[in-house]
């Protein structure tokens, strides 16, 4: 019952430490029950079969942190109208599944070779699991650990430097420190060696604090120049109004909830993901015969000096059966066809540019692992709340650069906002500002939209760009480079939003140097295990030799 109750704090302190109902102070000591459960059933439990118990207990501890901080999932609907409850049993079983396993890691390793280095490990592999699940195809960093801050940016504004990932790095050092404070005072019982473990902890903790306060009341980075955004939020229902009205009501009433709310020299109309066609794609080799496309430039030859940018869904045609690209399907002997959830940027008189979304989400916009998965699952996709097929990506990021201005804007994806050494290749590529295009209708009014607007708040600190971000149907929001929102909308209203925008220049050392401290981590974990693995060779040999 003890190691029941361990596991259960943990689990209350993750889910209480999130964003955006959450206090994040908890996850300093939020993995600590935890260890002391791993540390008591590894050494004076009576278990035949400890590593179980072990594995048993903290993937309980991991599906509770999973379901209280990502089961809005559940607000996804299948094509009936109907909760998806595979949109949210499959995330949660699967993630906790992968926590478990690398806490299992840590586990056999820390008996293998001690609770000193079993803590090291924990780093190495924590980390280098959280690098990992950014970049695989069933990529879902939602609680990564450095998140847990983004609702509280004067604290973290040394995130510049080392980016979300050093907030996990920070997270899991204060949890090991405690861990092992408690450890040394159950061993020893020395006033002395616990008050110089609590004043390193606290230390630990309020130094970066401290710094981020410094670095918030400081900032004085110069402006290159100032652009007009008007953020537009038209609230389409995704499940019905979507696929129900023609595109062409869609478009219109998007123009019209443009024009009525054009007060002055507007530089950028923003519009959410997918916002044209509605139902349907647009082929983009037709961009320039586009009826809905051109439309968009007869709005604004009406408003000269003006770009809309927007996200849209697109898709090419291929003739050519020996030169296909891999995310390609037949649409009969001859014609293949590749979709994209993409981006343009249209201006009067000149070529539609476009940028296909990078990061899809995992079995709504991109079928993981196709080779592998298919030929057991056959056509079935996870019906998230988007595409049942893969779409197309870009290999690499643009930046769309305004004519009239010294705008040059960063058109994020949704999803891709969640990313944060993959935004920074935007700003690589000269984006001055970032515009986020999303659609969080897909759950409802639950913590999904919240939590991503939130994650919004990281991106501005490490790159040192404010932030527009239209979405669907709330919550649209101007961030400025420090992470905080200045202006937002209500979630539901059907509205736009305006700004006056900074453009930055310059690149913050974690736009040069990106997640650092994980390639450090990784670099870390691969020693670690050699080490090990030279160590067992070596014992083995002194067996050997010793009979």
């Amino acid at each position: 019952m003890k190691y029941v109750l361990l596991t259960l704090i943990s689990a209350m302190l993750l889910s209480v430490s999130w964003p955006t109902y959450g206090v994040p102070f908890f996850i300093f000591f939020a993995l600590v029950p935890l260890l002391m459960m791993e540390h008591d059933v590894s050494k004076f439990s009576k278990y035949k079969r400890k590593s179980w118990v072990v594995f048993g207990l903290s993937y309980l501890c991991f599906v509770i942190w999973n379901i209280v901080t990502t089961g809005w999932l559940y607000g996804a609907k299948n094509p009936d109208g109907s909760h998806s409850l595979l949109a949210v049993v499959f995330p949660v079983l699967v993630n906790s599944l992968l926590y478990s396993l690398v806490f299992q890691c840590y586990h056999w390793y820390k008996n293998a070779q001690g609770t000193y280095w079993g803590m090291a490990f924990l780093v190495a592999i924590w980390m280098s699991f959280e690098k990992f699940h950014l970049n695989w195809e069933l990529t879902w960093p939602w609680l990564n650990l450095g998140n847990a801050f983004s609702d509280y940016p004067k604290l973290i504004q040394w995130y510049d430097t080392l980016g979300a990932t050093g907030g996990s790095f920070w997270i899991l050092i204060v949890n090991l420190l405690i861990f092992y404070t408690i450890r040394i005072w159950q061993a020893g019982r020395k006033r002395k060696d616990l008050i110089i473990n609590i004043s390193a902890t606290a230390l630990l903790i309020g130094l970066p604090m401290i710094i981020s306060l410094i670095k918030f009341n400081q900032f004085n980075e110069k402006p290159i120049g100032e652009v007009s955004v008007l953020m537009l939020q038209p609230d389409l229902d995704p499940y019905g109004e979507k696929y129900s009205k023609d595109s062409i009501t869609i478009q219109k009433e998007l123009l019209e909830l443009a024009e009525n709310n054009t007060k002055g020299k507007i530089d950028y109309y923003i519009a959410p993901e997918t916002a044209i066609p509605g139902r349907g794609s647009i082929s983009e080799t037709a961009f320039e015969k586009s009826e809905l496309l051109n439309n968009v430039k007869a709005f604004l030859a009406k408003h000269p000096g003006s770009v809309f940018t927007t996200g849209i869904s697109s898709h090419k045609y291929f003739l050519d059966k020996n030169n296909l690209p891999k995310d390609a399907y037949p649409i009969n002997d001859r014609v293949w066809v590749e979709s994209y959830n993409s981006a343009v940027q249209i201006i009067p008189n000149q070529k539609v540019e476009v940028y296909h979304k990078g990061k899809l989400v995992p079995g709504a916009e991109i079928f993981p692992y196709v080779n592998v998965l298919k030929p057991i699952l056959g056509d079935v996709m996870l019906d998230l709340g988007g595409s049942v097929v893969s779409l197309g990506t870009d290999k690499e990021r643009v930046a769309f650069s305004n004519p009239y201005n010294k705008g040059k804007i960063a058109p994020i994806i949704c999803y891709e906002s969640i990313y944060g050494e993959f935004v920074t290749d935007y700003v690589k590529k000269g984006a001055n500002f970032l515009g986020i295009m999303t659609n969080d209708s897909w759950w409802g009014v639950t913590q999904g939209h919240k939590q991503l607007l939130s994650y919004a708040k990281l991106r501005a600190i490490e790159t040192r760009r404010e932030i527009v971000r239209s979405a669907n149907s709330g919550i649209s929001a101007h961030i400025n480079a420090k992470g905080e929102i200045l202006e937002d909308t209500f979630y539901g209203d059907q509205t736009a939003l305006f700004a006056k925008v900074n453009l930055y220049e310059g690149e913050t050392f974690y736009v040069r140097a990106g997640d650092f401290l994980s390639r450090v981590s990784i670099f870390a974990l691969g020693f670690l295990l050699f080490y090990f693995l030279i160590k067992t060779v070596q014992n083995k040999m002194k067996k050997e030799n010793g009979k």
